[in-house]
């Protein structure tokens, strides 16, 4: 669906066919101007494919430990080599 800016604000409704999945563009003097999609919603971490993920390369027993001052600025610094 293509759609002039006029013709977008006075048929929205319409417009609001990428709900649907439809790409809808928005057209400026004949131009393409923006498109309008559907929004995918973030689904966060699938912590169970990451523990598989983990253990396939063999990282399921790793351990991380990091010094007690690694959140200070300094620590930063320090690691960056830079002046204080």
């Amino acid at each position: 669906m293509e759609l002039s800016i006029r013709e977008a604000k006075a048929r929205f409704a319409e417009a609001a066919a990428a709900v649907r999945g439809e790409r809808v563009v928005v057209t400026k003097h004949g131009r393409p101007f923006a498109e309008l999609i559907p929004v995918q919603s973030a689904s966060g971490m699938d912590f169970d494919k990451a523990a598989a993920i983990c253990c396939e390369l063999g990282l399921d027993g790793l351990k991380v430990s990091l010094p007690p001052d690694f959140d200070d600025p300094d620590f930063s610094r320090r690691v960056l080599g830079l002046p204080d």
